[in-house]
């Protein structure tokens, strides 16, 4: 079997990223002519077209998709490897770290997470983003460096995964509520009228599966998209709001909370990244950064 041409799969994935020869060919400094004989090559190599003409562009065919990721994973490890071992210096470091959350990440552990970042990084700046949806497309691309969240199935095979704390769903009301005093059944939280927390629109979830085997079902009077949303209405009214207690622990402030009366399993909440970030000294120390930071966070409040 013939050695294959190693060179070729840093062409593909430029082939792949600007998705025109004529950009690729700009950016590794070759003709045209010359980076379309590359494509040729590998087109032979692959047994596969790879880019296909579409209008006046090129699109990648199912196979190139495919290959996408795990060549773009393959060229960065082997740059790496070429690549000299740095020391990593906090205190010249100047970058700016993507982060994307569900509401009450920021509100818990950003004062917390910025503050350390400042001490040991003062070029470090963290940028926040909502996350509403669990697709790890921004993570694949780049424009987002670190996520939090529960895993999902729309999340890819090669994302790197770490547990940061475990957390459980519980019921807020505001400051002398009915339900903040008395025994709390099931029958008597389900009444109680409820604002349901939905990203898609759906009002099914754990504890309304955990109602139902019990014949009942909450009394949902409101759906809003977020838990800020549903938690400042059940401040403002005698709704009952069902979050996640440690998430949205800041968020709850001055709310009476309390455990609810149903078993619904506890969720873990990770920290997601890409592997092509895996080795990356900056990002390991960011990472690591925040680890720290919800672990610290977790038992002051008692985890």
């Amino acid at each position: 079997m013939a050695t294959p041409d190693l060179n070729l799969l840093v062409t593909l994935d430029v082939l792949l990223s600007e998705g025109s020869v004529t950009r690729a060919a700009e950016r590794l400094q070759l003709s045209p002519s010359a980076m379309s004989r590359s494509l040729a090559r590998l087109r032979e190599a692959t047994g596969d077209p790879l880019l296909v003409r579409a209008g006046r562009g090129l699109v990648p065919t199912p196979r190139a998709l495919e290959l996408r990721d795990r060549v773009r994973q393959v060229v960065d490890a082997a740059e790496s490897v070429l690549r000299p071992a740095l020391m990593l210096d906090l205190t010249t470091l100047a970058r700016t770290f993507t982060i994307r959350s569900s509401e009450g990440f920021v509100e818990n552990f950003g004062p917390a997470l910025i503050a350390r970042a400042a001490a040991q990084a003062p070029g470090v700046r963290l940028r926040f983003m909502p996350k509403p949806d669990k697709d790890s497309t921004a993570l694949r691309d780049g424009t987002v460096d670190l996520e939090t969240g529960v895993t999902g199935r729309t999340m890819g095979p090669e994302i790197r995964t770490h547990g940061l704390f475990r957390d459980r769903f519980v019921a807020v009301v505001r400051q002398g509520h009915p339900l903040s005093k008395g025994s709390i059944t099931p029958d008597r939280y389900a009444r109680s009228p409820h604002v349901l927390v939905s990203r898609k629109g759906l009002e099914m979830g754990p504890v309304d599966e955990a109602l139902e085997q019990l014949g009942l079902a909450r009394n949902a009077v409101a759906t809003v998209g977020g838990f800020s949303a549903a938690l400042a209405l059940a401040r403002a009214s005698d709704m009952v709001a069902t979050v996640p207690e440690k998430h949205t622990y800041t968020l709850c402030e001055g709310m009476h909370r309390f455990t609810l009366p149903v078993k619904v399993p506890e969720f873990t909440v990770s920290l997601f990244w890409h592997p092509r970030l895996e080795a990356d000294p900056p990002h390991r120390w960011l990472r690591a950064l925040v680890m720290d930071v919800c672990t610290e966070v977790d038992a002051l409040r008692g985890a």
